[in-house]
């Protein structure tokens, strides 16, 4: 599927975003030698608390199922091969017969649900901690910042329904959530967005998947760079939405993917793309145990991942 997305693995600076304070973000609070940014947040503590979320066990899948037709941006694509190794011909392994199935995936790990890593975005080639692309950035793995260095997020997850909000199905295009609507959301639902969380935006977007892929590619609502600073600001782990790229697009100003450059290079706050909302919105689940082991695939960006919301 060959979609019209501007996508974030090659972005360019319009206007110098960040530039002029690049001895500011360069030097992480955590350390020099820190690779994984806002996880620092997570604490034993914050553990404990967010499994007394839990009061009637039910789980929610946040992320989608993925296959070939699955939209992503070209030249990214997805295939999987079922195989019989070595059993062709043969009615199965010992006196038992034994038979069985392996297979093997080809495509790019940017594809359906994701989590972006500290190694993905920086701005003009410099990302999180001052780290730069040539020191660290190798053809067979990213000698820092990969995504196995990310400890397991388990804490407080906050649903932030703007579908609700504006009283829609599908939130328009390029809607940007900044500083105003996001506390109005929290205030109208009755939550708090605190230091450690994994904040989440429902904006019925995922739902045009299958019914209107081009419309899904080409832009999408989102978080926007007032918003972005306002929630790094609060200390949150990570930010997703139900979209391919978090973000407000078209963008607020000439600035490409601004808003992934505050999140990743410049506070290290993960970003978790396309999840899966819509149970969570049905059920007003605005507050629940979030709980993500990612794939630890040595030094790669991204990761394609299934986190469960558990209330």
């Amino acid at each position: 599927m060959r979609l019209a997305f501007v996508w974030c693995c090659s972005v360019a600076l319009l206007g110098g975003v960040g530039t002029a304070n690049a001895q500011d973000w360069t030097k992480s609070k955590w350390g020099p030698n820190d690779e994984i940014g806002a996880a620092n947040y997570m604490t034993p503590e914050l553990v404990v608390k967010a499994a007394g979320l839990v009061k009637t066990g039910k789980t929610y899948p946040l992320g989608i199922p993925v296959d070939s037709t699955t939209p992503a941006y070209p030249p990214r694509a997805f295939k999987i091969t079922v195989v019989q190794p070595g059993q062709a011909g043969s009615p199965g392994l010992g006196p038992s017969k034994t038979t069985y199935n392996d297979d093997l995936i080809d495509g790019w790990v940017g594809v359906g649900s994701q989590l972006d890593g500290l190694g993905h975005i920086g701005v003009e080639h410099v990302y999180y901690n001052g780290n730069k692309l040539l020191e660290f950035a190798d053809p067979s793995g990213l000698k820092k910042l990969g995504v196995e260095k990310i400890p397991p997020m388990v804490t407080r997850g906050v649903l932030l329904d703007m579908a609700a909000h504006y009283g829609t199905d599908v939130v328009k295009e390029g809607t940007a959530f900044n500083t105003k609507e996001i506390e109005e959301v929290a205030k109208k639902q009755g939550v708090e967005i605190r230091q450690g969380d994994v904040v989440i935006f429902h904006t019925g977007w995922l739902s045009l998947i299958g019914k209107d892929d081009k419309r899904f590619g080409a832009g999408e609502p989102g978080l926007g760079v007032e918003g972005a600073k306002y929630l790094t600001g609060k200390g949150v782990v990570a930010i997703g939405a139900d979209t391919w790229g978090v973000e407000a697009v078209p963008f607020e100003t000439k600035n490409i993917f601004e808003v992934h450059q505050i999140l990743l290079p410049m506070n290290g706050t993960y970003i978790l793309e396309n999840m899966n909302t819509a149970e969570l919105a049905k059920d007003k689940a605005y507050e629940f145990m979030f709980v993500l082991g990612q794939p630890r695939f040595k030094g790669a960006v991204q990761s394609m991942i299934n986190p469960v919301a558990i209330r």
